[in-house]
Order: C-alpha cells, then structure tokens, then sequence
C-alpha cells in the first residue's frame, strides 16, 4: 500500500464510538481517508459502489465494521463482502462490543480477517486502534487488487 493513500470504511451506528475511531485514526496518523457509514444498507452500497456511492473511485484497504447495524446486520455486511470476487480479499474486522461466542463463530464463518471487542477503557481502546491500524494497513502484506 506504501505510495498510495490509505482508505479505511468504517461502518458504525453508535455515534460516539465513529468519532473515537476516527479521531484515534487521525492522531496516530494510520489512514489518509476514513469513510464513515452508520448502516448496514449503506456499507454494502458503498462497497459495491452502487446508489449514492456509485462514484465511489477506489474501495478500501480496510472495513471496520459492527455487527449491530440498522438495515442489514454486520454478519450480512460481511458476507456479501467475502462472497464477492471483487472485495473478497479487502481485510474486514470486526469492532464491536458483543463477545457472544455465537457473534465468533458466525463471523469467522463468514470469513471475517479479524474479531475485536470493544474495550470499555478509552485508553485501551484508543491503543487498541491505533495497533489494529498499524498491523492491518501499514504492517501486514495485502494482495494487490485493480
């Protein structure tokens, strides 16, 4: 990825915890664009570049996504992620505050990068994003896409 700006989605209903995401994005300098989506409807139509984001130029390096979302749930999100061609190899983690062991399973099912709950502590979860930043779009090798 090292040349080219850095893309992040993150699709996230709770307000607060969008901007917390982001702003711990900004300060550690992880990603040039965050694109913020508060529904599950909406992720899909941005990653499939259709309605509103038909104009949508490039996808993203990385998904953040929860899985308690208005319109489609994360695990619907994810899998029509994984199950198309096109977006199949873009890493999709999981960030949310559910560590229902059903919510794993599924999403590892559904062949999700990575499961992260959500630590109550701010100081933790701001740590916490700027290493799950750093490893997945600075760190870890991704295949090319088009």
């Amino acid at each position: 990825m090292q040349g080219r700006p850095i893309k992040v989605l993150l699709v996230e209903d709770n307000a607060a915890h969008a901007k917390l995401v982001m702003r711990s994005f900004r300060e550690h300098a992880v990603a040039n664009e965050i694109v913020h989506v508060d529904n599950g409807e909406s992720a899909l139509e941005y990653m499939f570049q259709i309605g509103q984001y038909q104009n949508v130029e490039t996808l993203p390096d990385l998904v953040l996504l929860d899985l308690r979302l208005p319109k489609y749930d994360g695990l619907h999100v994810l899998s029509e992620i994984k199950k198309n061609p096109s977006t199949s190899s873009i890493p999709v983690v999981v960030l949310t505050t559910s560590d229902a062991e059903a919510d794993v399973n599924q999403a590892y099912g559904h062949h999700v990068n990575s499961y992260l709950v959500k630590p109550i502590d701010f100081i933790e979860f701001s740590k916490m994003l700027s290493d799950l930043g750093f490893y997945w779009l600075v760190w870890n090798e991704s295949p090319k896409r088009r």
